[in-house]
């Protein structure tokens, strides 16, 4: 679990560190990265790879903000160095292109994602009058594709996409059975596609899907419209801040019948370069508090060395300071620090998410 800290964190460096510029990230790129970089050495991939941290595939419930993960890259440093010491891992330096690409794969990975339950996503598709027109192998109503026929279950980008296109086909559909629009939550959305992606017609989807560069999703964003809404406090990146992408693709379908009609219509690769776009751009809004992080700032000691002269004065620099900075500086002096505050037989902090937010919200008031 460690070694996947440290993976993970360097490629929140790159995406952190150009917030203002990201860096398209490659999943593919960054699946061979994990390989040649000796992430397998203790994670695995669907069963391949080492067993002594979490195959990364496995779902399991996680909360993993971008200060959530400073916060457990710096609790867990001293034994997560010890570990790596002893398993005879060394560290490693990553590009930002490289750490880009590294980041795209976890996502790939669905390694951010919340848990979904099968029974509860079975009683969410009869509850939400999806069973009503969709069927399994085989559709009630004509127009609608039976489950089984369901691509888009291997990606949820896709999903979004056709969810997204459909939606003013379905608002006809419920018009006619009398039923209102239905709203639905990220949860029952994860639920309801680990039930359909378990049914032995659908076994055999991929699970994978591709995570590319943004390339064209600031472009696709103003030509489609979205930019002349999403300003000021309708700003994606406010709205979004810290969701997964399931999340967004249920936003996506709870905004439907609130846009003007017809919506426009997204091909697969421009919903994919789109939510790329935006996923990315919410995931480095702070939302700390400047006067609370001064007390972090005195309580954990920090004071002790940075204004001391024994380690750098921290200002806020250039393009200031981001969870990912954090974590960036964690990475690249950690070791250092860990022996400055041992010879001055002070603890290792313990910082939470919250904290961690509320001191970046410091440093970047500092001048």
């Amino acid at each position: 679990m460690t070694t996947l800290r440290v993976i993970a964190a360097g490629a929140l460096l790159a995406w952190g560190s150009l917030a203002a510029n990201i860096l398209p990230g490659d999943a593919r790129r960054g699946e061979q990265l994990f390989q040649s970089e000796r992430c397998v050495q203790c994670h695995s991939i669907k069963g391949k790879g080492g067993t002594i941290a979490p195959d990364l595939t496995r779902r399991i419930d996680r909360n993993f903000t971008p200060s959530m993960m400073a916060s457990l890259m710096w609790n867990h440093a001293p034994r997560m160095w010890g570990e790596m010491k002893q398993q005879g891992v060394t560290r490693t330096s990553l590009t930002p292109e490289g750490a880009a690409d590294l980041f795209a794969f976890f996502v790939s990975a669905r390694y951010f994602e919340t848990p979904g339950d099968a029974a509860r996503g079975k009683q969410a598709f009869a509850a939400r009058h999806c069973a009503e027109c969709h069927g399994v192998t085989s559709s009630p109503v004509a127009a609608a594709p039976p489950v089984a026929q369901w691509q888009s279950l291997a990606d949820p980008l896709v999903l979004a996409q056709q969810m997204w296109n459909h939606g003013a086909k379905m608002r006809e559909e419920f018009a006619k059975k009398k039923f209102a629009w239905q709203k639905i939550t990220a949860q029952e959305l994860t639920d309801m596609l680990v039930y359909l992606q378990n049914l032995p017609e659908t076994r055999k989807l991929a699970t994978n899907f591709s995570f590319p560069p943004s390339d064209s999703g600031e472009k696709l964003f103003e030509s489609k419209g979205c930019a002349g809404c999403h300003t000021g406090k309708l700003a994606l990146e406010n709205r979004l801040h810290n969701q997964t992408l399931t999340e967004i693709a249920v936003d996506m379908w709870n905004h439907q019948p609130s846009m003007k009609n017809p919506p426009p219509t997204l091909a697969p690769e421009e919903m994919r370069q789109i939510i790329s776009y935006i996923w990315a751009r919410q995931y480095f809004v702070g939302s700390g508090n400047a006067d609370r992080g001064k007390k972090v700032f005195a309580e954990k000691n920090c004071a002790s060395c940075h204004d001391s002269g024994a380690a750098p004065k921290l200002a806020r620099g250039k393009d200031g300071h981001s969870q990912i900075t954090m974590v960036s500086a964690l990475w690249g002096h950690g070791p250092q620090m860990l022996e400055q505050m041992t010879a001055k037989k002070l603890a290792w902090p313990q910082i939470s998410a919250p904290q961690m937010s509320d001191l970046i919200a410091y440093l970047n008031s500092l001048k």
